[in-house]
């Protein structure tokens, strides 16, 4: 029994601090900014790059799933959240957009990246 305990805190706090270091490495003008497209020759490197990502991203979605489930110790919820920020799909960006602006969320953010001396995150009006 001690150990399911063990095991959901330290997942508890490993997905806090990925949460909480995701926040706080953004970029301040990260919702701001368009995204750009790089023309120019393919390169195989970035391609691999952004499989391995994606990889990862579908991982710890599942793995998020799996902490979801009754009787499995773990904060599934977030767990998902973190893996789908490193999925890309269409419209994800305009996803995001549309949970930070809804009320609270963005000062909520802006809060943390207070407590760790970051600027605060410029969102477009819409």
């Amino acid at each position: 029994m001690f150990w399911l305990l063990g095991i959901y805190s330290l997942v508890f706090i490993i997905s806090i601090a990925a949460f909480l270091g995701l926040v706080v490495a953004l970029p301040a003008t990260y919702f701001s900014k368009k995204q750009s497209t790089k023309v120019g020759r393919p390169s195989l490197l970035p391609w691999v790059g952004v499989i391995a990502k994606n990889l990862l991203g579908v991982a710890i979605v599942v793995l998020g799933v799996l902490l979801s489930l009754p009787g499995i110790p773990g904060q599934g919820l977030l767990t998902i959240v973190i893996g789908a920020m490193l999925l890309d799909f269409p419209g994800k960006r305009r996803l995001v957009r549309s949970v930070v602006h809804r009320r609270g969320v963005l000062d909520n953010l802006n809060r943390l990246r207070r407590v760790f001396k970051r600027s605060p995150l410029e969102l477009p009006s819409e």
